[in-house]
C-alpha cells in the first residue's frame, strides 16, 4: 500500500515511532512535543500546529515542522514590512504558514526526511496546503546547507540574513584559542575573564544527565528575569524545561551555574548537539561587569574545547560577539509567496537587501581581531 503525506499530532507521539536522522536537539520530535504540550508553542500563542508527514508500516519516515501563525511572535526573522505592504493592498497576510522550531533561531534542516525524494515531496504537499486553503505565504526559517540547496531547487525567495558562530580549530585550551587575537585584544579578554574571578565567582557545569529539577527551578528563575527587564513576558513556560527533562538524554540541555560565594546568582542554557553547542538562554539576578560574556560566552567556549565540539553557535546577531572570537556568517530563511505580484515585490527587497547584508559581513571581517597568521573563513 503506498503511503502519502498526512497530518502529523505530535499528541499521539507516544504511539508514532519514527526513522528520520536528526542532526540537532531541537528538530527531535520530542522538543516539539514539549513546546506543544507544555502550551508554549501553542493557538494561544499564535502558533497551531498543522505539521505533515508521511508514515510507512507505523513509522514516520518524513517530516515537516509547520504551524499556522496569526503573528510574526518569536520567529526572529522580521517581515513586519511583508506584512503591512500586503494588508495595505486589502489582503491578508495572516495566518501563514511557517516552518521552524518556535523561539529557536538555529540552523537545522527543517524538512526531515530519509531521502532528497522524500523531503521534496513534503515540500509538493506544503504548497498544495497553500494553494487549497488560500494561504499568501509560507516561511521556512534558518535551514541547513542541504535545506538551502533543495529550496533554492524549488524556487523559495532567499532572504540573507547573518549570525556569529564560534568554530574549534583544535584548541587544547583557552589560552591556545586566545592565541588567534591580536595581543591588545588577548589582554582584554584575559582581563574580563580575570574580573570574574576577582569577584570570586565561580562555575559549575550541569550535563543533561545530571540535571535535578531543583536546577530547572532555580534556571527558571534567572530566564523570567531576563524578559522581566525587557516588560515581556517569557517566550517558554516552566512546563516546557519538565518536559525537557524527561527526554534529555535525547535533547541534552546543559546548564552553567555561577555562584557568588554559596549563592546562586546567574545560569546559562545551551543544546549539545552533534557537533554544535547551541547557547539559547540565560538571566541573572545582579548587575556585575562582564558576567554575562564569561556565562554565555566563555563558559561555552571552554566546554567546547574540553569537549572537541566543533561549534559554538550563541544566539544570532549581537556584534559584541565579534571581539571575543565568534565569526561572522551568512544565514537565510526561505520564503514563497501563492501569487506572483507579491512574490516578485518581496524577491526584489531580498536582492537589495542582500546587497547590504554582504557589506555589512565584509565590515566584521575587518574589525574581527584576530592576528594575521589566522584567516576567517
Amino acid at each position: 500500500m503506498k503511503s502519502k503525506i498526512e497530518k502529523i499530532d505530535l499528541r499521539n507521539l507516544n504511539k508514532i515511532d519514527h526513522a528520520i536522522s536528526i542532526n540537532n536537539p531541537f528538530e527531535n520530535l520530542e522538543y516539539f512535543h514539549a513546546m506543544e504540550k507544555s502550551n508554549s508553542a501553542s493557538e494561544k500563542t499564535g502558533w497551531v500546529p498543522d505539521h505533515l508527514g508521511e508514515i510507512e508500516r507505523g513509522k514516520l519516515t518524513s517530516f515537516l515542522p509547520l504551524y499556522k501563525k496569526f503573528n510574526s511572535y518569536g520567529e526572529f526573522i522580521f517581515d513586519h514590512q511583508w506584512a503591512n505592504a500586503l494588508q495595505n493592498t486589502g489582503r491578508n497576510y495572516y495566518p501563514k504558514l511557517l516552518t521552524a522550531v518556535p523561539f529557536t533561531p538555529c540552523e537545522g534542516d527543517r524538512i526531515l526526511g530519509k531521502n532528497k525524494d522524500k523531503k521534496l515531496k513534503l515540500i509538493e504537499a506544503g504548497i498544495q496546503k497553500l494553494e487549497e486553503e488560500e494561504i499568501e505565504s509560507w516561511h521556512i526559517l534558518f535551514p541547513n546547507d542541504e535545506g538551502k540547496r533543495i529550496l533554492r531547487h524549488k524556487d523559495f525567495i532567499e532572504r540573507f540574513n547573518y549570525r556569529f558562530v564560534w568554530e574549534n580549530n583544535n584548541f587544547s585550551t583557552f589560552d591556545d584559542f586566545l592565541s588567534i587575537f591580536t595581543s591588545r585584544q588577548r589582554a582584554t579578554l584575559r582581563k574580563e575573564r580575570k574580573s570574574i574571578a576577582k569577584a570570586n565567582i565561580k562555575f559549575s557545569c550541569k550535563k543533561f544527565d545530571a540535571i535535578t529539577v531543583e536546577d530547572w527551578d532555580q534556571f527558571y528563575t534567572f530566564y523570567q528575569q531576563t524578559y522581566h527587564e525587557r516588560g515581556q513576558s517569557p517566550y517558554l513556560s516552566r512546563d516546557f524545561f519538565t518536559k525537557i527533562n524527561a527526554v534529555n538524554q535525547l535533547v541534552k540541555p546543559i546548564i552553567f551555574f555561577a555562584y557568588s560565594e554559596a549563592e546562586v546568582i546567574a545560569a546559562s542554557l545551551c543544546f549539545e548537539g552533534k557537533e554544535t553547542l547551541y547557547g539559547r538562554h540565560w538571566g541573572s539576578l545582579r548587575k556585575i561587569k562582564n558576567l554575562h560574556f564569561e556565562c554565555c560566552y566563555y563558559q561555552g567556549i571552554d566546554y567546547c574545547i574540553e569537549n572537541n565540539i566543533k561549534f559554538f553557535d550563541p544566539g544570532i546577531q549581537g556584534e559584541h560577539k565579534i571581539r571575543r572570537g565568534f565569526q561572522p556568517k551568512l544565514t537565510s530563511s526561505f520564503h514563497y509567496f501563492l501569487r506572483e505580484d507579491f512574490s516578485n515585490a518581496v524577491k526584489r527587497f531580498c536582492t537589495d537587501e542582500k546587497e547590504q547584508i554582504e557589506n555589512y559581513l565584509e565590515a566584521c571581517k575587518s574589525y574581527t581581531p584576530f592576528n594575521k597568521g589566522y584567516k576567517i573563513k
